[in-house]
């Protein structure tokens, strides 16, 4: 009896599962960092649930040249929200069990928790988890082995990454707001190596830890991990990785948050507000050192002004 009838996976579900993870990316990071900085409030939501639904017949039925267009044009919606540039935010990203949405320590929760306390959110790239598991070494092999045409597929599919994220690049770099690029999940792996442990080398382990460094050196050191049992010791983010991120990334600012039912939300909120005041305090301080340096630079031209004169 077949596992999943009516299910096959082909070049062509492929094609349009990549396309609904590209626009699902970019809808993302372009509905947080507006709604973060927008003037007139509500501007964003709107205009993101109406290129939702454009996105939805996208996916099903664009061809290469209106999937390219759709993504600039996507882009060039979302700037002209105007936004306010005096403010001075600390990003903080989030990693691990998102797709959990509407459980109290989903997504939701925390994304509402950290906005309300004034973080710009960064959520993880989903492409570079597709990237992730297109390519670990244990999935390909397991599939070269078990389904000729599934290693097939999926080979098409690291391809075919490239080619839809071409654009995508593109189109966020040709921005003035700053977006953060796609996951870039090739260079990651020795990284990731370093940090986990031999028996923590799993799909799991192996893609939270991809994704915190992926943040760190993007100048995001603010973690929120969202996981299950996230703050026990026999969890993969308990068993080491994260003091060994902190010991290779002295200023990583991460918080383990638990999404588990048992978990107290009052413990978990404050376990964020924590975060936010040592996120905000480092912001302060970069603001300031930056300042200083301002001003020591425009003292010593005056001097040499004077100098010369």
């Amino acid at each position: 009896m077949e596992k999943n009838p009516g299910f096959k996976l082909s070049i062509g579900l492929m094609e349009k599962l990549l396309k609904g993870v590209v626009y699902g990316d970019l809808l993302q990071k372009l509905l947080l960092k507006n709604r973060a900085y927008e003037i007139h409030k509500g501007e964003t939501q709107k205009l993101y649930e109406e290129w939702l639904e454009k996105c939805k017949s996208l996916v099903k039925n664009s061809n290469s040249k209106q999937f390219k267009k759709s993504i600039y044009d996507m882009v060039s919606d979302f700037e002209k929200i105007e936004l306010d540039t005096s403010i001075k935010k600390p990003k903080v990203g989030v990693v691990g069990e998102i797709l959990i949405k509407y459980h109290p320590f989903g997504n939701n929760f925390v994304i509402d928790v950290l906005e309300k306390e004034g973080a710009e959110v960064v959520m993880p790239d989903f492409m570079g988890f597709v990237k992730f598991m297109a390519t670990h070494k244990i999935t390909f092999n397991n599939l070269l082995n078990i389904d000729k045409t599934k290693a097939k597929i999926f080979k098409f599919a690291i391809k075919l990454i490239d080619i839809l994220e071409k654009d995508l690049k593109i189109a966020l770099k040709s921005s003035s707001k700053n977006y953060l690029m796609p996951c870039d999940i090739w260079h990651l792996e020795e990284k990731v190596k370093d940090i986990l442990s031999l028996g923590n080398q799993t799909g799991e382990g192996w893609f939270l830890t991809a994704e915190m460094c992926e943040y760190i050196e993007n100048g995001i050191p603010n973690i929120v991990c969202v996981q299950p049992f996230a703050c026990l010791p026999n969890h993969v983010v308990g068993k080491g990785v994260i003091k060994t991120i902190r010991a290779k990334y002295p200023n990583a600012n991460i918080s383990p948050v638990d999404y588990d039912p048992g978990a107290s939300e009052a413990n978990q909120t404050n376990r964020l507000k924590l975060l936010m005041t040592v996120a905000k305090d480092n912001l302060n301080k970069e603001i300031s050192e930056t300042q200083n340096t301002v001003s020591s630079e425009n003292v010593d031209t005056t001097e040499k002004q004077e100098i010369l004169k």
